[in-house]
């Protein structure tokens, strides 16, 4: 046979065998080998064999029988690894095989580069540190239209360069949708809600958990029950709502309970003296942020909510000529629906417990009826605690009177900027029956669907077409992660971050009920956040050499594309990673999808976080120069002083 006759003198060297083969196939085509086998096995039309392939075939065994002799005489260079090899009677398998990626950029031996610095864990005092809404800066600045309690960050010297620790005993919050009724204890440690809401069923303390049973000041029988209500005048069921705002939230079961009928509500409350309201609710697996309607503009793109609620938030909105209401009206979409449940309304019944006269709630009242018809609601349903406005769907189907329109050009720039005495004027329409900005599909069709402001080309670059291909471009990163993170889109991960959104295609395609979204559209990339929002999707804008306006250890998972090559000499990479940690929970993971060279620098850092880390090349493979990093952020816990425990 022809492989035998090449092997037999040479089976010392058996790798040079598979290679004789294989070429052998690539010169002469699979066909030829079967002159191996006998001919009563071959076709009648296959048995002649050209003189030429003969004579090549004959030659290479001479060819190999001469060397194979050669060595075998002790004068060939192979011949010591020719008479190891025979000496093996199995196949070897090296024990330090590395599955790897090798894309990692090494120093060269003789660099005197430094290894990465490790960073330290802060104080146990820093537990619940939230840079941007501390208590003793905040003390500092003007308590007028509630400043102090506004955003007012570290500046550069201050900045912590440490590691948030976790309060001893922190636990894995609950899956949900248990996690929407219980928190354990002992990752926010504080009852005060427990003794001051204690007759409005907010929080209960029970063991070594918090349970929530789903009350509120305004709603003591339960959320679901409010929302049945308000389903009676807003069409909560049929998709036409899908995004909502609720204003001073308490402890978010408004946005809880409006979760399993498919409505994303963000809920905002300030860190005072109702300690850890926003923790509590994103303890629970429910949007929310640290924040406040005081004198600079919401975090939002105008037009971005179906419906806004204030349920017993105890804003002023008659205050500042009802400049309060007006930013409601500029985040409020066209046919959008406010609601207003607590002072002034009813107040009739609440006027002795409340405390105020009542001249004075039926003036606030009748002011903010005015307020509400100059900002075009239409009043559609008011009994008990209860009412509810409906903005028109433009400015041709008002009658409003004259009113003071804002100047500013760009409603949706809103970053820091001073919140104004002025209406956000509507978009404009052809017809009475134009939904001003442009009519929205109902969810879940939305998500897909293609957003009014690039189907009226108001995003500059984005097309219709750009659009549709940065969807599939996302249904395919995606997959991705998938395969690298199994878990990826059940509730184990369930408070997700994207910190560069775009246009969402990262969310969308990752949609389930067991998870929500924050996608963050940072203010030096274009501004795509409303678009984010016309896909049923939420978020808010943010500068990432802050700190985000969150408690410590508020999401499961952070992912980040394109992040650092945005920010690279904007600001430092550490400072932006050790606020990802901040936010992270112990045992969360970090998605940052980036150009290697980039990731190589956040490598560096991040291999003194305490993260587990490892680098994947990209789906389409190894040549693409864009890599994947994927972090684990290690469990461990604070202790006294500054050392550190693992987990037990």
């Amino acid at each position: 046979m022809l492989f035998f006759c090449i092997c037999s003198n040479y089976s010392a060297t058996a790798p040079f065998c598979y290679l004789t083969l294989h070429h052998y196939r690539e010169l002469f085509g699979a066909s030829q080998i079967k002159i191996m086998a006998s001919k009563k096995d071959l076709p009648p039309g296959n048995r002649s064999r050209s003189p030429v392939s003969i004579f090549v075939v004959l030659g290479l065994c001479c060819f190999f029988y001469l060397l194979g002799t050669w060595q075998k005489s002790g004068f060939g260079k192979g011949d010591r690894l020719a008479m190891e090899m025979t000496k093996l009677t199995d196949c070897y398998v090296a024990p330090t095989l590395d599955f790897e990626p090798h894309h990692i950029q090494e120093p060269p031996a003789e660099s005197s580069e430094p290894e990465a610095k490790m960073l330290m864990p802060c104080d146990i005092k820093y537990t619940d540190y939230t840079p941007c809404q501390e208590q003793d800066r905040a003390m500092s600045f003007p308590r007028e239209n509630m400043i102090y309690r506004e955003r007012h960050c570290p500046p550069a010297e201050e900045k912590l360069h440490c590691l948030i620790p976790a309060p001893k005993g922190w636990e894995t919050p609950f899956p949900w949708p248990k996690g929407r009724d219980y928190v354990h204890y002992a990752n926010v440690p504080y009852k005060h809600l427990t003794v001051e809401k204690a007759n409005q069923n907010w929080v209960q303390f029970q063991g070594n958990v918090f349970k929530f049973p789903g009350g509120g000041t305004m709603f003591p029988h339960g959320a679901d029950a409010y929302i049945d209500e308000l389903a009676t005048v807003i069409p909560i069921k049929n998709g036409s709502i899908r995004t909502a705002l609720d204003t001073g939230c308490g402890v978010a079961s408004w946005g809880a309970y409006l979760m399993k009928r498919n409505i994303l509500a963000m809920s905002f409350a300030p860190r005072d003296n109702h300690e850890a309201q926003v923790q509590f609710a994103l303890e629970r697996g429910v949007p929310a942020y640290i924040g406040v309607l005081g004198s600079i503009k919401l975090p939002f793109p105008s037009r971005s909510f179906d419906m806004a609620q204030c349920s017993r938030c105890l804003i002023p909105w008659t205050a500042n000529d009802g400049m309060y209401l007006m930013e409601v009206d500029r985040v409020l979409r066209p046919g959008g629906y406010w609601i207003l449940s607590g002072p002034p309304i009813n107040w009739k019944t609440y006027y002795q417990t409340w405390k105020r006269t009542k001249e004075d709630l039926k003036a606030e009242q009748t002011t903010i009826e005015k307020l509400a018809e100059s900002l075009c609601w239409e009043k559609k349903y008011e009994k008990g605690d209860l009412a509810i406005w409906r903005k028109r769907i433009n400015s041709e189907s008002c009658k409003r009177k004259s009113a003071n329109m804002c100047e500013t050009g760009d409603a949706d720039d809103v970053w820091y900027k001073k919140m104004e005495t002025c209406v956000t004027p509507f978009p404009g329409v052809e017809t009475a029956t134009e939904v001003a900005g442009g009519k929205l599909e109902k969810f879940p069709a939305r998500l897909f669907a293609v957003p009014p402001r690039i189907a009226n080309s108001m995003v500059p670059k984005v097309t219709v077409e750009s659009y549709e291909a940065d969807n599939k471009l996302w249904k395919k990163h995606v997959h991705a992660y998938k395969n690298i993170i199994r878990l990826l889109g059940t509730s184990r991960y369930r408070n997700i971050m994207d910190m560069n959104a775009d246009l969402g295609g990262f969310a969308a395609n990752l949609d389930s009920s067991k998870l929500w979204v924050m996608n963050v559209v940072p203010t030096i990339a274009q501004n795509t956040l409303g678009v984010v929002y016309e896909r049923g999707l939420i978020g808010m804008y943010h500068d990432w050499c802050e700190g985000f306006s969150t408690y410590p250890r508020t999401y499961d998972l952070l992912h980040a594309n394109g992040l650092f090559s945005l920010y690279q000499d904007k600001c430092e990479f550490e400072d932006i990673l050790l606020e990802m940690d901040r936010i992270l929970r112990p045992e969360g993971t970090v998605i940052i999808r980036d150009a290697v060279d980039v990731l190589n620098e956040v490598r560096k850092i991040a291999g003194g976080m305490r993260w587990d880390i490892k680098l994947v090349d990209h789906e389409d493979g190894p040549l693409v120069p864009e890599k994947i990093f994927v972090g684990v952020k290690q469990y461990w816990v604070g202790s006294t002083g500054n050392s550190t425990t693992d987990d037990e």
